[in-house]
């Protein structure tokens, strides 16, 4: 049986990303798997347009940076003492942290990379590495099932028995 996508089914993406000038910025090399239905497991522009597919189908999505990583925030970057960081540094490791001027009682948690290290200073950057670029989605739908109860009332999958998002 070849289900369609639809509310509450599990589906397996293989997909690449590009910018639009077709570089491409995310080869994809594990497939994407999500909840679909308005459960913000994955963009909705990409949700929208594998609506109704079946298995083999595919699609390309072309976003904005508002539709995907959002605009580029020259605030999400810091500048922050050598000395509070481990020995080993280097650039591209990720530290988590809390935004300047958010609360220390928020959920504001952000990744942030290393993107430069200078003498006793580090430069870290929060933004997501494709925040402020037009990409380009494309991707074939590999697999659908329906998803479990318990995939429905915690809003994702349950793929590989590991539950991530509690």
């Amino acid at each position: 049986m070849n289900m369609q996508v639809a509310k509450n089914t599990v589906v397996t993406l293989d997909y690449s990303v590009s910018d639009f000038d077709g570089e491409l910025v995310d080869p994809g090399q594990e497939p994407l798997i999500y909840l679909h239905g308005g459960y913000d497991d994955i963009f909705p522009m990409i949700e929208e347009a594998v609506q109704g597919r079946r298995i083999g189908e595919s699609v390309v999505v072309r976003m904005q940076p508002d539709d995907a990583f959002g605009e580029y925030d020259a605030a999400l970057v810091q500048l922050e003492p050598r000395s509070q960081f481990p020995e080993e540094l280097q650039v591209g490791m990720q530290f988590e942290g809390i935004p300047e001027g958010a609360d220390e009682d928020d959920d504001d948690v952000l990744v942030y990379r290393v993107t430069e290290i200078a003498g006793d200073k580090v430069v870290l950057d929060g933004n997501h590495p494709l925040a402020g670029m037009a990409l380009v989605f494309t991707c074939t739908v590999t697999a659908v099932r329906p998803a479990t109860a318990e995939e429905i009332s915690h809003g994702h999958t349950h793929e590989d028995g590991h539950d991530d998002e509690d």
